[in-house]
């Protein structure tokens, strides 16, 4: 069974997307009988407009959470101990503020949010789910009093919004997020370090001997980006080494360069820093450096 590679991988994953917002419990025990919470959430009190960055998880974290993904869909057994522990929290929180002889407002009890791959009409019947302005269809609310929010992820459109969720999906849904993760540019937020704990996933699903067919599709699907970005860390590399060389050199050549040549040497290819490498030899002044990058540029 790999449910636990992929309960570790969700825990890491969420942990490594709202640390930045907030206090964040991974597998937090709760009172009765020993029952654990996937992730807690407890946002700062000054809310990071950054936010917005991670779409409709961002929207999840606006407030304290208890969030549950499930890798299999969610049972009404399984829906039902998530209420459970919630409820469990909120008497735990409402003890504390009563030794304490403060008011527990309604805003400082969590939310729970159950994420499930997949959830039957008939199921979502049964909890008497809703539909609220302002939310994708995809996200199911029960009645207010009981705070828990039911997130159907296959379900969810492919846009950027729902990306992070779709992450945690399954099969061909979270390789199709994978692929839409890779292609954002090398810059943005949160997609070096989602994809090395994607690459983590991969390579703790290889040794084991159990796989589900799910497993074997991502693990293929993940083997030519997990190739393509090992080469661009490799070339990323060469190209840093050969760029301080060259700059090395031209200090020792023509001296000290201003700001705005040395931001044109930066943005080089490792090929064109190897050609300026042989080209500077015959430099004598910046005036050299200037027409030999002029040239690069027409």
């Amino acid at each position: 069974m790999t449910r636990f590679i992929h309960d570790k991988f969700a825990k890491d994953y969420l942990e490594e997307l709202l640390k930045d917002y907030g206090e964040v419990k991974a597998s937090e025990k709760v009172a009765g009988e020993i029952k654990e919470i996937d992730v807690l959430f407890t946002p700062t009190k000054q809310q990071n407009s950054n936010l917005q960055i991670l779409g409709l998880l961002g929207r999840l974290a606006e407030h304290p959470a208890i969030i549950e993904p499930y890798r299999n869909p969610a049972s009404t057994d399984e829906i039902c101990d998530c209420i459970l522990k919630l409820l469990e929290v909120k008497a735990l929180l409402r003890r504390e503020a009563k030794a304490n002889k403060t008011r527990l407002q309604d805003s400082d009890i969590p939310k729970l949010w159950v994420l499930t791959p997949t959830i039957s009409e008939t199921r979502l019947f049964s909890f008497g789910t809703l539909q609220k302005e302002g939310w994708l269809s995809e996200v199911h609310f029960l009645p207010d009093a009981l705070r828990t929010v039911i997130v159907a992820i296959h379900q969810l459109p492919q846009t950027p919004e729902t990306l992070w969720l779709r992450l945690l999906g399954r099969g061909s849904v979270q390789s199709q997020a994978i692929i839409e993760l890779q292609g954002l540019p090398l810059d943005y937020p949160y997609q070096k370090e989602t994809l090395e704990l994607v690459y983590n996933l991969r390579e703790n699903l290889r040794v084991n001997q159990e796989l589900e067919a799910d497993d074997k599709e991502l693990i293929m699907r993940l083997e030519p980006l997990y190739q393509r970005d090992r080469e661009q860390a490799i070339q990323e590399g060469n190209k840093q080494g050969e760029q301080r060389l060259v700059l090395r050199l031209l200090n020792r050549r023509i001296g000290e360069i201003d700001t705005s040549l040395l931001e044109q040497v930066k943005v080089l290819s490792l090929e064109q820093l190897e050609n300026l490498g042989e080209a500077l030899l015959d430099f004598s002044s910046v005036a050299d450096l200037e027409t030999w990058l002029n040239q690069q540029s027409i």
